[in-house]
């Protein structure tokens, strides 16, 4: 029986993941035009602010072709954090407002990131949107194979950062105060063979990704106070330091998987 955790953990990766992967694998041929659009929004409403030649915010669909001479190569995934703006290019708007997000597209001179709206209608019904905000960069991304750690690597850490990372959290005896979470991260090592990747990518890759889009869910739930307020201060300061290298490499995994290079 999987715990609450493990069940909320789903493969939903953050939706700049899902953008590069598909758009990449359009560029390189691997998938029809028609498909991508809504292979990135899923059941979600996706709009494009300020893209090229749009003077209002326009269906998803409509401002892809923004994008249609770009290679693969030139089409990449940045996941920041303070401290770690790795991937980004020099200052500017683009670059402060990714850090803010906490994850961008670059893709040539273009950056996208997507917002998350809520909208109430007047009977009180709750809705969300996905806006995705463009932004002008000064030159032209660096290939992903510089600004990324190649997919071997970034498996590798991720694995030792996960036994690490378990290792510390039943040290904290994680399981009194979220039974859920240790649950989650042992299913987590049990290897899997779900995907949520395009054509293309390579089953490392695939494997890579799975494993750290559902970790990414994880690490969400962790950052969440505990129920009950079964957890202090102190005991909270113990757990973001027991999960940072596990968020770092969680992080480096997505970004690696979704800027492989791809296969036909």
């Amino acid at each position: 029986m999987s715990s609450p955790a493990a069940g909320a953990a789903t493969l939903a990766p953050r939706r700049s993941s899902r953008l590069v992967a598909w758009v990449r694998a359009w560029r390189a041929g691997l998938v029809p035009f028609d498909e991508v659009a809504e292979e990135i929004a899923g059941d979600e409403e996706h709009l494009v602010a300020d893209a090229p030649g749009a003077w209002t915010d326009v269906p998803l669909r409509d401002a892809l072709p923004a994008l249609a001479k770009l290679s693969p190569d030139e089409i990449r995934l940045v996941l920041p954090a303070p401290g770690d703006p790795r991937g980004l290019p020099g200052p500017g708007a683009f670059t402060g407002a990714a850090l803010l997000a906490g994850e961008a597209v670059v893709a040539g001179t273009l950056g996208l990131i997507p917002e998350v709206r809520t909208h109430t209608s007047g009977s009180g019904m709750t809705w969300e949107t996905v806006l995705w905000r463009c932004y002008p960069l000064p030159v032209a991304a660096p290939a992903a194979s510089l600004t990324s750690p190649g997919a071997a690597e970034a498996e590798a850490e991720l694995a030792a950062a996960l036994a690490q990372t378990t290792a510390a959290l039943t040290r904290l005896d994680v399981a009194q105060w979220r039974p859920e979470l240790a649950g989650a991260l042992a299913a987590l090592r049990r290897p899997g063979g779900a995907t949520d990747l395009p054509p293309g990518f390579d089953p490392r890759a695939r494997r890579l990704f799975a494993r750290a889009a559902v970790l990414d869910r994880v690490l969400a739930l962790a950052g969440h106070s505990a129920p009950g307020g079964a957890i202090n201060n102190y005991e909270a300061e113990q757990r973001d330091a027991a999960l940072r290298p596990l968020t770092r490499a969680c992080r480096q995994a997505l970004v690696a998987a979704c800027n492989a290079p791809l296969r036909p």
